[in-house]
């Protein structure tokens, strides 16, 4: 008699291990057993992060994870200690002789949102408080993410950013550290500091000058433009675009045609990334000038930066 999943399921997490030559199974049941396997092998606190949804998919060797933060869509301390954590998860548990890992996808469940980036909020107490040093820790977590991410957790896999809403901020520098963009139609991107006397501190000038040249990533960081999905293709920034709702279903087929190559495009990612070259600690030092700017906002300022955050809080809230 063929054997329920659940209790294959079960010897598979009991001991002693299961003896597959006492019970035949068709190739079904061992297609089943191999999946069973896979995803106890996947760590349980990867999948119960509070800011972060993360599922598995064994048929793509792929791992969704999704944004959804409780309040405004932003890189709040709650988010970056997810971040960190699941940076962390993935690069123990995941890769050659663990858990098979091809493609890592980030998207967010915000209704209409992917990121808009930094914490808004702390930022303007942390500058009336004057405080630097939270200000520069704060920074330096974000660019020591998008680093990681930026060189694929320093394992053999495809990083892909799927994007069915705005990207504002800190939202569009931590896409542009991913080795893929799928981005649907009526997708936006901007970086809107330089409206509240600021600029992108977390890698926007460091990676847009690399992909666009110094000139034309300057003029995206200073003219508080919001660029479509249309308009960020054509500049070779967004990878593939997918009509409005379709983002997961592009993503999916982007992941199945790019299978046989994968070799090849992890090859040619890392090469490129060779050619172009980025430190660590230039990415510091960036934070480090944004930290100290900030610390000179006025008062002002801090009124259009709060302004900002409560136009997009209602965003989310009305979504």
């Amino acid at each position: 008699m063929d054997r329920p999943a659940h209790d294959l399921d079960r010897d598979l997490g009991g001991s002693p291990p299961v003896d597959s030559s006492a019970f035949p199974l068709g190739n079904n049941e061992e297609r089943l057993v191999e999946r069973s396997r896979l995803h106890l092998q996947v760590p349980k606190e990867l999948l119960k992060l509070n800011e972060l949804d993360v599922l598995y998919d064994d048929d793509l060797q792929t791992l969704w994870t999704y944004m959804h933060p409780a309040g405004r869509p932003s890189f709040n301390r709650a988010m970056l200690n997810d971040f960190e954590t699941w940076q962390r998860l993935i690069s123990a548990n995941f890769g050659p002789d663990k858990v098979p890992l091809r493609f890592l996808v980030l998207g967010s469940r915000a209704p209409g949102v992917f990121c808009f980036g930094g914490d808004l909020e702390l930022f303007q107490r942390l500058i009336r408080e004057g405080n630097r040093r939270a200000l520069r820790e704060y920074g330096y977590r974000c660019v020591e993410i998008l680093f990681r991410n930026l060189h694929s957790l320093d394992l053999p896999i495809l990083t892909v950013g799927l994007v069915e809403g705005a990207a504002l901020g800190g939202g569009f520098e931590a896409l542009l550290s991913f080795d893929y963009i799928v981005a649907e139609r009526g997708a936006t991107f901007g970086l809107p500091e330089i409206m509240f006397g600021l600029f992108p501190g977390m890698g926007a000038h460091a990676l847009l000058s690399r992909k666009l040249g110094s000139a034309m990533a300057d003029r995206l960081i200073i003219s508080n433009e919001t660029y479509t999905a249309e308009q960020m293709y054509e500049m070779g920034i967004v990878h593939r675009l997918a009509e409005p709702g379709e983002g997961i279903t592009a993503c999916r087929d982007f992941i199945m045609k790019s299978e046989r190559k994968h070799a090849g495009l992890v090859a040619a990612r890392k090469a490129m990334k060779i050619s172009s070259a980025l430190a660590l600690d230039e990415l510091k030092r960036i934070v480090d000038l944004w930290a100290q700017t900030a610390l000179k906002l006025r008062e002002q300022d801090l009124k259009v930066m709060s302004r900002l955050a409560a136009a997009q809080a209602r965003v989310a809230h009305a979504a």
